[in-house]
């Protein structure tokens, strides 16, 4: 009897401790991945299971819906088309060798297809007009806005910014939902913001973060020709931005836009924190310069100026940690017209305190050449101010007008626009072409038919009308020109002004 007690307890164990370690093997596995392939194909994609309503009541002020559903159908998708540009025949010692065991086609690049880019944009006005940044559509042979409801249409370029990193499009429709202009200046460091575009392909995405600073500088724009001409007093955010996203809006909670997304801070190319927009109050100088002249307006106090930390003030002998050093004052420009001189710091513009360059540089952007503006500054501990009338680069009060004209003749030589493929193949924003260079005062020079000028002295050459312009400021000298020829080979030729 005790013999058959025991068999059957000891089956009974058997039996629980079975139970036991198939139920933790299916709590074990309910936590696993479910499979090595799945994930290799999703490596960070999770599913939630946990469905359950929830009853928590958003505090007035913190529901970001109407933000959402009044910008989402005016924020696009920009799509580019960019050629890809075909590689020399390769030059080395062993090509003839080569060549004539693998056919005449031997170091050359095989033909790809085009190369494709994807940002966002944003609707300024019902009749089409879209503002992006300038990096998203730099250089692109094709540009395709997708709207909110899926219409698409091919957009044309109006004008860009390099300075500023913005661009405006035109696309070819009507009664488009809009997003106004917001007051970025009114921002609050710790405001709730909105980030509106298409990161990942991934179309009418919101986000939503806090203004973590204004007036930023991160040093992203100073690369080019005008890279001494460059704003940037971004405005940070830790809303979530991932490429995509760049053109995008960022706005309020009233939905109006206060910046356009413009960069991210990673080490990995994807959002880690931190992402800048361009403060609306630049962006709508901007745009409304590019539709009423085809150009930007930027206006110049003149001077070179510095910023102030605590080593530059104990150098300097400086009292103060506020406001931005003058270097030196230009010869000729508004700040020496005022009386400014090197070693004033300059505390306000307009009444808008400037502590940082980045501050004074947004301020003055804001204006045109002919403009007058309040300078409040510090001269030996003591506080003054001036009113100084801005100019533009070359000294003028003057708005400028960018010329359609696609050819004009000066000095006897004829200069005509350069075309965009010719552009994109190599690798310039825009510039003219010089023809009977042999007829004309710059056959001195050594100048060859065909080069193609992208800057005199340090004023960069866009269209052809820029080279008369530029060269009819200097009086004497020696002024030197800087530019490609159609092989890609840079030269600079120096001229002299009489």
């Amino acid at each position: 009897m005790k013999t058959k007690q025991f068999i059957v307890g000891l089956t009974l164990s058997a039996l629980m401790g079975g139970g036991v370690a198939v139920g933790s093997y299916k709590l074990l596995e309910d936590n696993s991945p479910r499979g090595v392939e799945a994930q290799q194909e999703y490596p960070t994609v999770r599913y939630t299971s946990d469905m359950r309503s929830s009853d928590v009541i958003v505090p007035e002020g913190l529901n970001f819906i109407k933000a959402a559903q009044v910008t989402t159908p005016a924020v696009v998708h920009v799509m580019t088309e960019y050629s890809v540009r075909s590689a020399q025949r390769s030059n080395t010692p062993m090509d003839p060798f080569l060549r004539e065991f693998f056919g005449d086609g031997f170091g050359e690049r095989v033909p790809r297809g085009p190369q494709m880019g994807s940002g966002s944009g944003v609707i300024i006005a019902s009749n089409g007009y879209i503002v992006t940044n300038n990096h998203v559509i730099d250089r692109a042979d094709k540009i395709e806005v997708t709207l909110d409801d899926k219409r698409k249409y091919e957009a044309t370029l109006v004008g860009t910014d390099p300075t500023t990193d913005l661009a405006l499009l035109k696309i070819n429709a009507d009664k488009l939902p809009v997003i106004r202009y917001g007051n970025s200046d009114d921002l609050q460091v710790g405001e709730w913001v909105l980030a509106v575009g298409n990161p990942m392909n991934l179309t009418s995405t919101v986000t939503a973060g806090i203004v973590s600073a204004k007036g930023r500088n991160i040093n992203i724009l100073r690369t080019g020709q005008q890279k001494d001409l460059s704003i940037e007093s971004f405005i940070q955010t830790d809303a979530a931005v991932n490429p995509g996203n760049s053109g995008g809006a960022l706005v309020n909670l009233n939905g109006d836009l206060v910046g356009i997304n413009t960069a991210i801070a990673s080490q990995t190319g994807s959002f880690a924190g931190y992402s800048f927009a361009v403060p609306s109050a630049i962006v709508s100088k901007v745009i409304d310069d590019l539709l009423k002249y085809g150009e930007v307006q930027r206006a110049l106090l003149g001077a070179t100026i510095n910023e102030i930390d605590a080593a530059f003030a104990k150098e300097k002998g400086l009292n103060t940690l506020n406001g931005v050093y003058l270097n030196g004052v230009e010869e000729g420009s508004g700040a020496k017209d005022a009386g400014l001189r090197a070693g004033d710091i300059i505390t306000a513009i307009n009444g808008v305190k400037v502590a940082r360059s980045s501050q004074l540089l947004e301020q003055v952007a804001r204006y045109r050449p002919g403009d007058k503006v309040k300078v409040d500054y510090l001269r030996d501990g003591k506080t003054k101010s001036a009113n100084v009338t801005l100019k533009s680069s070359d000294n003028s009060t003057e708005i400028s007008k960018r010329s359609t004209a696609s050819s004009v003749t000066f000095d006897g030589a004829t200069f005509e626009a350069v075309s965009k493929p010719e552009m994109n193949k190599l690798g310039i924003d825009g510039g003219a072409k010089i023809s009977n260079v042999a007829k004309s005062k710059f056959r001195d020079t050594g100048m060859k038919d065909g080069f193609i000028i992208t800057r005199i002295d340090k004023y960069a050459v866009n269209v052809p009308a820029d080279v008369e312009r530029h060269l009819k400021n200097f009086e004497t000298g020696i002024v030197y020109i800087e530019g490609v020829y159609p092989d890609g080979l840079k030269a600079y030729y120096p001229i002299g002004k009489r």
